[in-house]
């Protein structure tokens, strides 16, 4: 394992006069801007009611006494993924973790999954006072940004008192990257304060270094999702949707965004021609989303049923418009699409997820977010790409009725699993490393 100790705090970061531009406008603005987003936030349902506060910086915990540690994951899909690293963490018992995150669904998530030892508040609005006032009531000494976390204000005020930056499980879609690339003085900037980079693979280091980033303090070490354990299932929901679906070919458009669900639904009625008693079950990326999309359902000409309304699923297509379940989704459909990977900008969504449920893969060419995986899994016969609606149709209707096939599929991508590299111990290391020598260890 790379030498965690060898990483320290970078000293100046490379200036940027756009960045102090925006940290004035912050200054000047950011007040009364995020006072107005959060009240339109909270009156949209969209805030927790009980803890908006936390996001001004205000909070009723008390900092426990010893060593802090702060990871910060925003919403739901990266809150999973660093459980296995909270708890190689908190597996040192003298210390605390402050995990932060920003959307109601990942607070929610996370209750009761959380080792012992690890506290969850709300990540504050990036405007000088929260982030101040959160600074200096928790005082962490490292603080761990995870994926694409790149809070200019919160960045700043964390570097500038002196706290180790890490920013962890690095991804960045092709979007975000292409932003970021005609602000690369600002990206250097920011990427300036951080004192290690952790990709998760080469492509990505390739990016960070190509934004700017110091060569010296970026890392590879295989992604925290390798780390993860299956998605939870609820196993009466399990039974009880298994029995409704049995006998009916299913397959799964997990993570779909805006422009791919009518190549899906074009693939399902190219699909139902052949085998009218096929069903599709269509999760959505961001299930809010879900009147649009039984909207595109009922435009394709399916009959459809929707979890949000508590319908038991019927007609050709299931809209799985929830939270939370997409282990159960994995679990019931022995074919799955990836979604954000037949439009370009999305860069892909996780293939560790199906294939850890037994799972098919299938996916657009679209996946620059995880491109060493897709490349390891296609080379492996462990996926297979589909370009378009028709491609999709094709490669359903085939593994659907080729059990041999889909055991060949899921098989190869066991393998390739078991052969990759797990983040999760490297980064632990490295910031294990960052802590203060002498950090005092009383009890709280």
């Amino acid at each position: 394992m790379t030498d965690a100790r060898a990483v320290s705090p970078p000293d100046a970061p490379p200036p940027s006069a756009v960045l102090s531009v925006v940290l004035g406008l912050g200054r000047v603005l950011g007040p009364a801007l995020a006072a107005v987003a959060l009240r339109v936030r909270r009156a949209r349902g969209k805030e927790d009611p009980a803890r908006w506060r936390e996001k001004l910086g205000r909070t009723a915990l008390p900092r426990p006494d010893g060593a802090l540690i702060w990871v910060h994951a925003v919403s739901v899909g990266e809150s999973l993924s660093v459980l296995p690293l909270l708890q190689a963490l908190t597996a040192r018992g003298d210390l605390h973790v402050l995990l932060t995150c920003t959307t109601v669904t990942a607070m929610d998530l996370m209750q009761g999954r959380v080792p012992d030892r690890v506290i969850l508040q709300y990540l504050p609005v990036d405007v000088p006072g929260p982030v101040e006032r959160f600074l200096a009531h928790w005082r962490p000494d490292v603080a761990v940004m995870v994926e694409s976390e790149f809070w200019p204000r919160l960045i700043h005020s964390t570097h500038r008192r002196g706290i180790p930056l890490i920013l962890a499980n690095a991804r960045m879609s092709d979007r975000s990257a292409a932003r970021w690339a005609r602000m690369r003085g600002v990206a250097a900037a920011i990427l300036g304060r951080f004192a290690a980079l952790v990709a998760t693979d080469g492509a990505m280091a390739e990016r960070l270094v190509a934004l700017g980033a110091d060569p010296a303090r970026v890392r590879v070490t295989g992604t925290l999702k390798r780390g993860a354990a299956r998605l939870p299932v609820d196993a009466a929901e399990r039974a009880r949707l298994g029995a409704a679906l049995a006998g009916r070919p299913v397959w799964l458009a997990a993570s779909t965004h805006p422009g791919e669900e009518a190549a899906v639904l074009a693939a399902h009625r190219a699909l139902c021609a052949e085998r009218p008693e096929a069903m599709l079950i269509l999760a959505p990326r961001h299930p809010p989303r879900g009147d649009e999309v039984a909207g595109l359902v009922a435009a394709a000409g399916l009959e459809q049923s929707r979890r949000s309304q508590g319908e038991a699923p019927g007609g050709q297509v299931y809209l799985a418009d929830t939270l939370g379940e997409m282990g159960l989704w994995f679990d019931l459909c022995p074919v799955s699409f990836i979604g954000g990977s037949l439009v370009q900008g999305i860069g892909g969504h996780n293939a560790y997820e199906p294939a850890l449920h037994g799972s098919a893969i299938l996916h657009g060419p679209h996946v620059g977010n995880f491109a060493d995986l897709y490349a390891r899994l296609d080379g492996a016969g462990a996926a297979r790409v589909v370009g378009d609606a028709a491609a999709l149709a094709h490669a359903v209707a085939a593994l659907s009725g080729d059990p041999a096939a889909r055991a060949g599929l899921t098989a190869a991508a066991e393998a390739v699993l078991a052969a990759e590299a797990d983040g999760v111990a490297e980064t632990a290391g490295l910031i294990l490393g960052l802590l203060p020598v002498a950090t005092p260890t009383r009890s709280c």
